[in-house]
């Protein structure tokens, strides 16, 4: 399985959006083949040590191939499209992608 995590920078007052932004991930567990889960939400740790990244979020893909489907999907790109206004910055210093194999 692959877990497909990011963390966004978000301007301030983009909690309503980036909830809504959030659902329309989640709407695509169990309709997007191999997409198995999505979590997200704001930040919540006391500690402190999140650099100004205020959301993130993961999903789950049952293995490289369903993930690799998903990046270039029209879904997938129209998300991408609308959190590009909301990010409090550019794209290279407001978003981080990580994904790895469990």
């Amino acid at each position: 399985m692959i877990r497909h995590m990011v963390m966004v920078k978000l301007k301030p007052g983009s909690d309503a959006a980036a909830q809504a932004l959030f659902e329309r991930f989640r709407s695509m567990v169990g309709s997007f083949d191999g997409l198995l889960t999505f979590s997200g939400g704001p930040y919540s740790s006391p500690e402190g040590i999140n650099r100004g990244f205020n959301y993130g979020f993961s999903m789950d893909f049952r293995d490289a191939e369903s993930r690799d489907r998903y990046l270039p999907s029209p879904e997938h790109i129209a998300i991408a499209q609308d959190i590009g206004p909301l990010l409090d910055g550019s794209f290279d210093e407001c978003v981080v992608a990580f994904d790895y194999v469990y």
